[in-house]
C-alpha cells in the first residue's frame, strides 16, 4: 500500500511548481484536518480532559465522521460511503461500537486522524521554513549596512536560499503523498468495508424482493378486480340474456333453440372458468374476510375430509396471507391428486413473528421435493417472502409438509 501511495503521489506531483493551485488545493485539504484532530491533542496535553474529551468524541462519533465525510466530499471530491449504523445516542453507544464499523471509526477519530493532523502541521510548518529560507538571499542584501545581523546573513544567504529553493521543491511531492494518504485512510476507516457493504446489497435485495413480491401481489389484485367487476359481470349479463330467450322463445325452429341452448350452456361453462381464474388470481374473501375464512373456503372445496386448525394471534402481511392462502391450495391439490390418502390435517399457527403451515395426511408418501414439481412451486413460493418448506414422507406413508412464513416483510 506505501508503495503504491507513493507511485500516484510523485505521478500527480510531477512537474508541479510549488505555486501551482492544485498544491495549494491539496495543502488545503490537509490542513483542514487539523482542528478536527485539535481536542485529542489537546486532551493529551492535559491529562485531565483526555477521558471526557474521549468519552465526548465517542458519544459525538456521528457527527465528526460526516464532518471529515464533508471535507473529503468539498475539498478532495471524494465520497465516503455513509454509515450503515450510525451512533448518536448512549443509549446506542454500546451497541454500535459492537460492529466494525463503528471500531474502525473510534480508530480514526482517536488515533490515525490526529496522527495525520500532525503530519499536516509538519507540512504547514516545512511550507513556512522554504518560504522563509529560499527569500534569505533577498532579505540579507535588502539590510542596511549598519545592522549587524548582515553579516551573518550574507555568509549564509546562499547555501540557506539553495536549501530553501529545494525544501520548496520537494514539499509538493510531500503534499500529494500526504493528501493521498488521507484520502486512503478515510474512506477505509470512515466507510463500510467489504462485509458491510455485501451486508447493505443483501438489505438492498431483500427489499427490492420485497417490493417486487407486494407489486405483483397488487398488481394480481387489480386484474382480480377488473375481471370480477368487468368481464366476468358482462359473461353473467350476457348468461342472463341467453336465459331469458331460451325460456322465451320456445316456439323457435328447432336449429335456433340449438344456437341459443349451446350459446347459453357456453356462456355459462366460461363464468365458471372466469371465477376459478379470478379465485385463483386473488380471492375475494380473503381479503375480505381474512386467512382463517379463506382456508375455510379452500378446506370446503377439497375432494377430501378436511380437519382444519387455525390459531392466528398476531397480524399477517396481506402479501404473506396471498402466499400462505396459494401454499396450502397447492399442497392439498398435490395430496388429492398423487397421496392416495383418505383425509388431510391442515394446522395454522402464528407464534415469535412467524406463521406456520402444518399439512398432513394419511397417503402411501414418498413424496420428493427433488423430483415433485408442484413441491419444488411450493418451495419457491415460501421463498419468495423469505420462508421455507420442509417434506417429511417416507414410503408408506404419512406425509407432511410443513411451511414458516415471516408475519411481516
Amino acid at each position: 500500500m506505501p508503495s503504491t501511495l507513493l507511485r500516484r503521489a510523485l505521478a500527480r506531483s510531477a512537474g508541479r511548481p510549488p505555486w501551482s493551485a492544485a498544491v495549494w488545493r491539496e495543502t488545503r485539504f490537509i490542513a483542514a484536518g487539523i482542528p478536527l484532530a485539535a481536542p485529542i491533542w489537546l486532551s493529551l496535553t492535559y491529562s485531565v480532559l483526555f477521558l471526557p474529551v474521549v468519552g465526548l468524541c465517542l458519544l459525538g462519533l456521528r457527527l465528526l465522521t460526516a464532518a471529515q465525510r464533508g471535507r473529503l466530499r468539498t475539498l478532495r471530491g471524494v465520497e465516503v460511503p455513509p454509515l450503515l449504523r450510525p451512533v448518536s445516542t448512549p443509549a446506542g453507544l454500546l451497541t454500535g461500537l459492537r460492529t466494525g464499523v463503528s471500531w474502525r471509526q473510534v480508530g480514526y477519530h482517536l488515533l490515525v486522524g490526529p496522527l495525520l493532523a500532525l503530519g499536516a502541521l509538519g507540512l504547514l510548518y516545512a511550507w513556512g521554513a522554504g518560504l522563509v529560507m529560499a527569500t534569505v538571499y533577498g532579505w540579507a542584501w535588502l539590510m542596511p549596512p549598519s545592522n549587524p545581523a548582515r553579516e551573518s546573513l550574507v555568509t549564509l544567504d546562499v547555501p540557506v536560499t539553495v536549501a530553501g529553493a529545494v525544501l520548496l521543491l520537494v514539499l509538493p511531492w510531500v503534499t500529494a503523498l500526504l493528501a493521498r494518504l488521507e484520502e486512503w485512510a478515510a474512506v477505509r476507516l470512515l466507510g463500510p468495508g467489504r462485509a458491510e457493504t455485501l451486508e447493505r446489497r443483501v438489505e438492498e435485495i431483500a427489499e427490492s424482493r420485497a417490493g417486487l413480491v407486494d407489486a405483483v401481489d397488487t398488481e394480481r389484485r387489480r386484474i382480480e378486480r377488473d375481471l370480477h367487476d368487468g368481464a366476468q359481470q358482462r359473461l353473467t349479463s350476457l348468461a342472463m340474456n341467453l336465459g331469458l330467450a331460451r325460456r322465451t322463445f320456445k316456439d323457435a325452429p328447432p336449429e335456433v333453440m340449438q344456437v341459443i341452448v349451446d350459446a347459453h350452456e357456453e356462456a355459462q361453462a366460461a363464468i365458471d372458468e372466469l371465477r376459478d381464474l379470478v379465485r385463483g388470481l386473488h380471492p375475494a374473501v380473503l381479503e375480505d374476510r381474512g386467512l382463517d375464512a379463506a382456508l375455510s373456503g379452500i378446506a370446503a372445496r377439497s375432494p377430501l375430509p378436511v380437519r382444519l386448525d387455525v390459531a392466528l394471534t398476531e397480524p399477517i402481511a396481506p402479501t404473506v396471507e396471498a402466499v400462505a392462502y396459494f401454499t396450502v391450495s397447492e399442497a392439498l391439490t398435490n395430496v388429492a391428486k398423487h397421496a392416495r390418502a383418505s383425509r388431510v390435517d391442515l394446522s395454522v399457527r402464528t407464534a415469535g413473528g412467524r406463521l406456520r403451515l402444518v399439512v398432513s395426511d394419511d397417503g402411501v408418501g414418498g413424496a420428493d421435493a427433488a423430483r415433485g414439481t408442484g413441491l419444488t412451486g411450493l418451495r419457491k413460493r415460501a421463498a419468495s417472502v423469505d420462508g421455507a418448506l420442509s417434506v417429511l414422507s417416507p414410503l408408506g406413508g404419512p406425509t407432511t409438509i410443513t411451511v414458516e412464513l415471516p408475519c411481516a416483510l
